[in-house]
């Protein structure tokens, strides 16, 4: 797990974000699509983009203040 931290990008929350993904969908294999695997799967899409974003817009803003 170390590993994968090391070779990707040097932010912890996005590496996070990617190695959580194929867990979302495997619990949506598992357990079947239902309100609950909805539910994870929504807030993780609206994490990650919301994140992405984020990163994205943050360094114009700083470089305008």
């Amino acid at each position: 797990m170390s590993a994968v931290f090391e070779a990707g990008a040097d932010d912890r929350i996005f590496d996070f974000l990617l190695l959580v993904g194929p867990l979302v969908i495997g619990l949506i294999v598992v357990l079947g699509r239902s309100l609950v695997t909805e539910a994870v799967a929504i807030a993780y899409i609206a994490a990650f983009l919301g994140y992405t974003l984020y990163r994205g817009v943050r360094p114009k803003l700083s470089n305008t203040g």
